[in-house]
């Protein structure tokens, strides 16, 4: 075994990097948002360039790939000190685990890695749009670098994935009755958008199912509230009880 100390310590050196885009995202707040990408495909945003790398140069050839590994900030998430252990949503809340062993936002590094689907590249002048889908990223994320998704580098059939060697369960959501009355196929609100991304069951994992809590959340800025139901059949349904257009 070599001895051979490091020629420089690292432990005391600093990057610092530039954005060189932001996300315009369906989420406008973290509550609600998927914890990983792909799992809600109805999920759109927008990648804008920033000046100086919104060269149309920049992006000659991406619109060969059907996706991208996007690079970003959980600048939401800079203000908590990192813990050595964490809770992951998938074990309950309870459960810990090393922060390394985990994708938790809450890192030495607040650096996320999502795969997205590159649905279109827009080019206009002095701008440059990433039209994406299957989000997982918050309004105003901050973007570091956007690299190809390549499938037979980046797909691995037989790997292991640990506590999440699954996809997640997802539970039922329904309108409410006096919801689907006001409601009309042509209407404003986006609800597969809503009902896919409720199913992923977004309260905190710690929250026991409760059927007198009320929660919001800010989804394409509407204001989404619901409940949890248990039916007949003792099984937990999240119910849709008002939707709230915003004024952006």
């Amino acid at each position: 075994m070599s001895t051979k100390k490091p020629s420089q310590n690292f432990s005391n050196v600093t990057y610092s990097f530039s954005a060189i885009g932001v996300v315009h995202s369906c989420f406008k707040e973290k509550f609600a948002t998927p914890r990983q990408s792909g799992l809600v495909a109805e999920a759109t945003g927008v990648i804008e360039l920033l000046e100086p790398f919104n060269d149309p140069n920049a992006v000659l050839g991406l619109e060969q790939f059907s996706h991208l590994w996007v690079q970003f900030v959980f600048d939401q998430s800079m203000k908590t000190p990192w813990r050595a252990k964490v809770r992951p949503p998938r074990l309950g809340g309870n459960a810990t685990l090393g922060v390394f062993a985990t994708r938790a936002p809450v890192r030495p590094n607040p650096i996320g890695l999502s795969v997205v689907k590159l649905d279109s590249v827009e080019v206009k002048p002095n701008q440059v749009l990433l039209h994406v889908s299957g989000l997982d990223m918050v309004e105003g994320t901050p973007v570091l670098d956007i690299k190809p998704y390549i499938h037979y580098a980046d797909s691995i059939p037989n790997a292991r994935s640990g506590f999440a060697d699954t996809t997640p369960a997802k539970l039922p959501v329904v309108f409410s009755s006096e919801l689907k009355e006001s409601l009309t196929d042509s209407c404003e609100y986006n609800r597969s958008l809503i009902a896919s991304i409720l199913g992923l069951d977004p309260r905190p994992q710690y929250h026991q199912f409760d059927e007198s809590r009320i929660y919001t959340a800010n989804i394409e800025n509407v204001d989404v509230s619901w409940v949890y139901r248990l039916t007949e059949g003792d099984q937990w349904q999240i119910e849709v009880i008002a939707l709230k257009k915003l004024k952006i």
